[in-house]
């Protein structure tokens, strides 16, 4: 059987990779929803933690989750939208097939930031409280739920030989491929390979560093939402460097310039101002 993932450099071949996991009643399930929820349950068991430990109700941030889940799709979704809406505007039905795939992890970010906003003001509790509470359990549901991407053979970058070099069938690939990419073809007894970045595992990788950053920085913290800030910081320069790799990447109109490095860009800026003008604000009141 020909490998339908392999990672050459590595010594590494997956022979048969399905996305879907299993079937209930002939419904299938698919690996990327299972890997989601393990992230969402993964980065919920984290907050629940930290909450009991700052003497916070960690019952509050299991209602907040019930909120959020909803809101953070529908900004996911209405994100990929906006900037694909070529694909959407001869049949604005297509908005409402989920099942389809095109959900951007950025508009469920900021989907959740508005939430928080709201939640925090109805229950009377502190924003940046809970925001710092909950970065380190965010980017740890990122950092898993991007492993969906492997199972659907999907965000992948540019050609590349590197030693992390990931090569799919190109046949399980609908789209995406970019003339460098077709120009690399490896060909294994008669099997046409593309030859690409795992982006999938950069940013799988580089969002379990910045959370393990942010749980070492969450005791160093100088001023409430300062790790919240630390994540936009953290995430935003990851994902800058890495969607500057992909192929499927969302642009504004006709720029050529992907969305997400602009927005990447503009938060890092916000977050690094924020942290030097508290952190001087902090200093200061000291010398008084």
């Amino acid at each position: 059987m020909h490998p339908e993932v392999w990672f050459p450099h590595l010594g590494i071949k997956i022979e048969r990779l399905n996305n879907v996991a299993f079937r209930i009643f002939g419904f299938p399930v698919y690996w990327y929803g299972i890997i989601i929820g393990l992230g969402v349950i993964s980065g919920l068991m984290l907050a629940l933690r930290e909450a009991k430990r700052t003497n916070q109700k960690p019952e509050d941030y299991i209602d907040f989750l019930l909120y959020d889940l909803i809101a953070a799709i529908i900004g996911a979704r209405l994100y990929y939208v906006i900037f694909s809406w070529d694909s959407y505007k001869n049949n604005p039905l297509k908005i409402f097939a989920l099942r389809e795939g095109g959900l951007a992890i950025y508009g469920g970010v900021l989907a959740s930031i508005i939430v928080a906003w709201i939640f925090t003001k109805k229950r009377k509790m502190s924003f940046g409280l809970l925001a710092d509470t909950a970065a380190p359990s965010l980017i740890l549901g990122q950092a898993i739920g991007r492993w969906g991407n492997f199972f659907n053979q999907e965000a992948f970058g540019e050609y590349t030989n590197s030693f992390f070099a990931m090569r799919l069938m190109k046949q399980n690939v609908g789209q995406y491929l970019t003339e460098n990419i077709l120009n690399n073809l490896y060909i294994h007894e008669g099997i046409e390979y593309i030859q690409v970045h795992p982006t999938f595992l950069y940013e799988s990788m580089w969002n379990l560093g910045v959370c393990l950053f942010l749980l070492w920085y969450k005791k160093r913290k100088k001023f409430t939402g300062e790790v919240f800030l630390m994540y936009l910081v953290g995430y935003g320069c990851g994902r800058i460097w890495i969607e500057g790799l992909r192929t499927d990447q969302l642009i504004i109109g006709s720029t050529g310039i992907a969305v997400s490095q602009v927005l990447s860009g503009i938060l890092i800026f916000i977050g690094l101002s924020l942290i030097i003008y508290n952190r001087k604000k902090y200093k200061n009141s000291k010398k008084v």
